[in-house]
């Protein structure tokens, strides 16, 4: 039985993709450069807010506006984070049932640390126990920092914590923290995408998540969280 559960946020618990579009449009037209629709940016997500600027600017981190581009995101996705973002169905009731079971609860995410604390206290206000974001001293998922500070702050025991993500990066994070990962599929990849990068225990539905019976990911379960791990930082093309 798990007494910790540990969300993704955007794509898990949030569907966020119409704010991140809007910011990243915005901060495009203001320097003129040609805007994305909702399924680019859909691809775009995962591996952080900077990165998903790289992927939306001709050029990325090469093109000389880049760093004004991200500012600009920054600043627009800040005051605007919240104007179409909603939880999946399903999720307000997942998060007070497990309150209500006496589960610790702690969200994970490559967002900027202030959005990620912001969205969990305007969404789920008293449900979740721990907001954790990208910030310097974090490296960003699939790296296991945010996950073990989380499980440090909870007094989480690895033995009855499990991770829960809606994409490859989740995978590899639960992976690279030695917890078992339960990937959802009404997010931002696929069932079969899901499955293609091993995915080995899905649920369709919020109700699952404590209906079902996840399975250990890819790493032993002696491998636990390391503060030298590098593969995959700072990679991918997927906030």
């Amino acid at each position: 039985m798990y007494t910790t559960y540990i969300f993704d946020l955007d794509g898990t618990l949030l569907d966020t993709i119409d704010d991140l579009a809007a910011s990243v449009n915005h901060a495009l037209r203001l320097h003129g450069m040609p805007e994305h629709n909702r399924d680019d940016i859909r691809r775009f997500v995962g591996n952080g807010v900077r990165n998903l600027v790289v992927c939306s600017v001709p050029g990325g981190e090469e093109n000389t506006a880049f760093e004004s581009v991200l500012a600009a995101f920054r600043a627009h996705y800040a005051e605007h984070n919240a104007d179409h973002t909603r939880p999946y169905p399903g999720i307000v009731e997942l998060l007070a049932r497990l309150k209500a079971m006496g589960k610790s609860i702690a969200v994970v995410s490559n967002k900027f640390d202030a959005a990620v604390k912001s969205l969990c206290e305007r969404f789920f206000p008293g449900l979740v126990d721990v907001a954790i974001g990208e910030r310097r001293g974090i490296r960003r998922k699939p790296a296991p920092d945010s996950v073990c500070e989380a499980m440090t702050i909870l007094k989480a025991d690895p033995a009855t914590t499990v991770y829960v993500g809606d994409s490859d990066v989740d995978i590899a994070t639960a992976a690279n923290a030695s917890l078992p990962c339960i990937a959802v599929t009404w997010g931002f990849r696929s069932r079969d995408f899901l499955i293609a990068r091993g995915a080995q225990t899905l649920v369709d539905t919020p109700e699952e998540v404590t209906n079902g019976n996840p399975s250990t990911c890819a790493l032993p379960r002696w491998f636990r969280c390391t503060t030298n791990f590098r593969a995959h930082e700072g990679r991918g093309t997927h906030v």
